[in-house]
């Protein structure tokens, strides 16, 4: 065995565990960083990077037959599964030196290719090496989760680190599972030639707001995904090529692959997390607000911390590490500004409460205002009117914004400001927005929370009155 000493020990590559080793190691500390797969995680190499991919291509070819509205002739898109895959391949390699050994290894890093698991509290080996290290930052990220599901395991499924090697194109996709995955892949595949069946046991899109769900989930329906809620799956069966899903009310649903989308579960199997004394939690690693664990000189970020699983939230809590590891400095995690957003066609984004929580909350105090898309010029122009933006306002302070259209996952970054640094409405109505943009939504929305103040308040009438009147 080989003894290693190091200041900051980082198990898992991924977007928080590079972010956290770049950070450190250009600031002067040592750093080692264990990866026993693929540098980059499950973002880069079967996540986000590879599904927004994957949406690209069916939007293009949603694009080529919907294109008369704009005096373009539609055409019938002739499609290449295998090229589309070939695309999303191309994305992941031009992003992938961004995260490569190489590069991590010029920020003064040492990369060990392994995975790690605790001897003791302060001591980890990864293949022949036993690192001790002062701190050690566990990010080894989350899995698709199987359920255990009778029959599942005598018929071939796909999930999201595997359906993107798949070449030939399903005839008939079952999706089990209606979160973000499942729609994002339920569209996608449609839209490349599939049939697409999807099973939902509780509500399709149930984590966000009923009303922004409902535009995202119509808009699915209207371009051929069948969607089936409440319906529990019982059993899978195979019957020659045919895939079975019975569900509990005796249903079934027939076809000829199968995506798992069921969730996702904490990457900690392999840690032996007891050895090094830190507690579990049903969802993952617990932590502190300053994301320790019961052992205080290791931290744990990102899915694996079993709390929001985005990659943006790994990148966010690298942040709150840096400043507490590095310069032990008090830093805690917050989740109010957090957005996330599903890439569909309608995109669907939120940040902060919902409707229903911010009146669980705050009762009377809440006041909600909405803008519609359809009332938009930029979105009028470009035909994309589906949708709506609300946020939720308490004093005069956003507490929570829903944007469910053209490109709501972009249009939320303003409100997780305006969250993150306690805005006011005024403020956010004081910006200018160039003409026309649908960015110009989030001004307006501003706006409509002022105008029954100003334009239905007797009192600013009689004092506009008097100014024109005495006032020369």
């Amino acid at each position: 065995m080989k003894e290693l000493k190091t200041d900051i020990l980082v198990i898992g590559a991924g977007s928080g565990g590079l972010s956290v080793a770049a950070g450190a190691s250009q600031m002067g500390a040592d750093v080692i960083l264990l990866e026993g797969h693929k540098m980059g995680g499950d973002c880069l190499n079967f996540g986000c990077v590879p599904s927004k991919a994957l949406i690209a291509s069916g939007k293009a070819a949603f694009n080529q037959a919907h294109s008369a509205v704009f005096g373009v002739a539609d055409v019938a898109p002739q499609v290449s599964y295998a090229a589309a895959k070939d695309h999303v391949q191309n994305v992941i390699a031009q992003i992938e030196p961004m995260d490569s050994q190489d590069r991590f290894e010029g920020f003064g890093v040492k990369v060990i290719r392994e995975y790690g698991t605790f001897l003791s509290p302060t001591q980890v080996q990864a293949g022949d090496h036993v690192i001790t290290a002062r701190r050690v930052v566990i990010a080894t990220g989350s899995s698709p989760l199987v359920p255990p599901i009778p029959g599942l395991n005598k018929v071939p499924f796909y999930t999201n680190e595997t359906i993107f090697d798949l070449r030939d194109k399903p005839a008939h996709l079952l999706i089990i599972g209606g979160g973000p995955i499942g729609v994002e892949m339920a569209q996608a595949h449609v839209r490349l030639g599939s049939k697409v069946t999807v099973i939902e046991g509780m509500q399709a899109l149930g984590k966000d707001d009923p009303g922004a769900a409902a535009v995202v989930l119509e808009s699915l329906r209207a371009e051929g995904v069948a969607i089936h809620e409440q319906a529990m799956v019982a059993q899978i069966r195979r019957k020659d090529d045919v895939i079975e899903v019975v569900t509990e009310n005796g249903d079934i649903h027939a076809g000829s692959h199968l995506l798992l989308a069921a969730g996702r579960k904490a990457n900690i199997e392999r840690l032996n997390l007891e050895a090094a004394g830190i507690d579990r939690i049903r969802t993952g690693i617990k932590t502190d607000e300053s994301l320790r664990t019961t052992n205080r000189r290791v931290y744990a970020i990102g899915d694996v911390a079993g709390g929001m699983q985005f990659t943006h939230v790994a990148g966010y809590h690298a942040g709150i590490i840096i400043r507490s590891a590095l310069f032990g400095l008090p830093s805690k995690a917050k989740t109010a500004h957090i957005p996330w957003a599903t890439y569909t066609d309608p995109e669907l984004a939120q940040v902060g409460v919902t409707e229903e929580q911010a009146r669980e909350q705050h009762g009377d105090k809440v006041e909600i205002v909405r803008f519609d898309y359809h009332h938009n010029d930029r979105a009028i122009s470009e035909r994309k009117t589906k949708g709506f933006i609300k946020v939720m306002v308490v004093k005069g302070r956003p507490v929570g914004a829903t944007i469910v259209g053209h490109q709501a996952g972009e249009l939320i970054n303003l409100w997780s400001l305006a969250l993150a640094n306690n805005l006011k409405m005024g403020q956010i109505a004081a910006m200018v927005s160039p003409y026309p943009t649908i960015g110009e939504l989030n001004k307006r929305v501003a706006g409509a929370y002022f105008s029954p103040r100003l334009f239905e308040n007797q009192t600013v009438k009689r004092v506009v009155r008097f100014v024109q009147r005495w006032i020369p």
